[in-house]
């Protein structure tokens, strides 16, 4: 299916020439909030071009330069000033273990890191091993707002070419090895032209809060650069905590909120939730992870505030549809194509066969959002990019309105709070221990997390200790990934080729949660 009812409202080269224009139009607004400090969008354009001016110094052009901080000020300014410096921008998750972190920066190859100085520790040594040249860290000692009071030259500010890659944004890897999705310029900023197709924001008027982390593909879309584009204010939460999202939702009267599942169950559970003042959201958007009808349901009644659901990946820009703020919205629906966006539903033997309405399949899309492929793995971007159609390995299928429906995922992955977890690393982890001879790891439903996993181990002893396996996963996997049961079995279900039987272990996890 494609858009074909809404126009593309204003376009920039770059989100950093977004950035530029507020800066030139509004300097004086209100553009970074964390805690008590405040940046306007003159002192927001002076950082980037300041760290933009260091980073070019010691990195070529077109290098990349990877960023492992938490919510911030100090992030936004980063993300920016990499991508200003005409170099690629490549955001990890600070809590990354160093077995997580030291296989992406190999592929990575980048030429400099900017890190949270509590990192120190763990990016010292893996700097040396990669061989990273630059560093920079950023804590008290050091902060990034260093340069709010230098004069803004906006004619010279630095601006990188459209076409030059912006983004390297790893997601996982069936294979249990991170890919990194090369995005160029013009296709994330277009992304967010096309998402202000459905969703219109009103300029100079928005007031955004920022809960999930800024290093996440979704955080960035729906509240980095969404916030430049509209020139409004971003409130950034350093963390999540129910009662602080009450109280930013308050006091600085935000109008729009990007959440998951995960945040409005959260929300609605906490015992602040009946008290809350949050007449002054005007939309939240739902992204990350499939919204039960119910969570979306009893959001509305309770706020009196809509929420929009959509869907996209990484490898997509990230955005591919939406349900419109205008016209129908359907719950359930992850909306309709986001313009110049062209959306099918493909049979799973061949995806070539496109399915008619009602009838699921593979859902492939094309449009100017779509990534250059994975860094450094032809096989696989000539799997997931075939004929100029981006493979997405999700299960859709449409209705008769043009309405997009996912139904389940062709690619054995799990959603955990929002986050993607393929299996296969889990199980790497897990095979790495030497008392374990086999393990398999699935998903199941979870009323909080979406899906939590299930773990299963075959030992090479009589008794499996738990505990120190569990000790053994935290160590090499960030907190999200570790599963939330460890099972010994003495055999593992196989299917008829001998792999692990996954339904089969899908319905003993069933089993157990209830």
């Amino acid at each position: 299916m494609t858009d074909a009812g809404h126009a593309l409202p204003r376009r920039y080269p770059t989100v950093v020439h977004a950035l530029v224009d507020a800066a030139r139009h509004v300097p004086d607004a209100p553009a970074l909030i964390c805690g008590d400090e405040r940046l306007s969008y003159r002192d927001y354009a002076a950082c980037v071009a300041g760290l933009a001016r260091e980073l070019a110094i010691g990195c070529p052009p077109g290098g990349r330069i990877a960023v492992l901080m938490a919510n911030s000020i100090d992030i936004a300014i980063a993300s920016f000033a990499v991508q200003a410096a005409g170099l690629q921008l490549v955001p990890l998750n600070p809590a990354y273990t160093p077995h997580e972190l030291a296989p992406i920066l190999a592929n990575a190859e980048p030429a400099g890191l900017i890190h949270d100085a509590h990192c120190e520790q763990t990016i010292i040594s893996l700097a040396t091993e990669q061989g990273v040249q630059h560093r920079w860290s950023v804590g008290p000692e050091w902060r990034l707002t260093r340069w709010r009071d230098d004069p803004l030259e906006l004619g010279i500010f630095p601006l990188p070419s459209p076409e030059a890659l912006s983004t390297l944004q790893y997601t996982g890897g069936t294979t249990g090895r991170s890919k990194g999705v090369n995005l160029t310029h013009e296709s994330v900023s277009i992304n967010v032209s096309q998402r202000e197709a459905l969703l219109p924001t009103q300029t100079d008027n928005e007031r955004i809060l920022a809960v999930t982390p800024l290093f996440h593909v979704y955080a960035v879309a729906m509240g980095l650069y969404l916030a430049v584009f509209c020139r409004g204010t971003l409130v950034i939460l350093p963390r999540y905590r129910p009662e602080w999202v009450f109280e930013a939702i308050e006091r600085h009267q935000i109008t729009l909120f990007s959440g998951s599942p995960t945040l409005f169950t959260g929300l609605m559970a906490h015992e602040g939730f009946a008290t809350a003042t949050l007449q002054s959201l005007r939309l939240c958007y739902s992204g990350a992870a499939a919204l039960p009808v119910a969570v979306l349901e009893r959001w509305q009644q309770a706020t009196g505030c809509t929420v929009v659901e959509g869907y996209g990946q990484s490898e997509a820009g990230p955005v591919l549809s939406y349900n419109p703020v205008e016209g129908i919205r359907k719950p359930g629906s992850v909306g309709v194509a986001l313009p110049l966006t062209d959306i099918q539903i493909v049979d799973l033997e061949t995806g070539t066969r496109v399915l008619p309405e009602g009838c699921s399949g593979e859902i492939r899309a094309r449009g100017p959002q779509i990534m250059q492929g994975y860094r450094g793995l032809p096989e696989e971007t000539a799997t997931a990019l075939r004929d100029g159609w981006l493979y997405t390995g999700d299960i859709g299928e449409f209705d008769h309105e043009g309405y997009l429906f996912i139904r389940d995922r062709k690619k054995d992955m799990v959603i955990v709070g929002g986050f993607n977890v393929y299996p296969r690393e889990v199980e790497e982890v897990l095979l790495a221990h030497p008392d374990v001879q086999e393990a398999s790891v699935v998903g199941i439903p979870d009323s909080y997390r979406g899906e939590v996993l299930v773990a299963y181990a075959v030992g090479r002893v009589e008794w499996l200790n738990t505990e120190a396996l569990r000790e053994h996963l935290e160590a090499r996997l960030t907190r999200y990934k570790v599963p939330a049961h460890l099972i010994q079995v003495d055999t593992l279900p196989k299917t008829a080729v001998g792999k692990p039987d996954k339904p089969a272990l899908r319905k003993m996890a069933y089993d157990l949660a209830r």
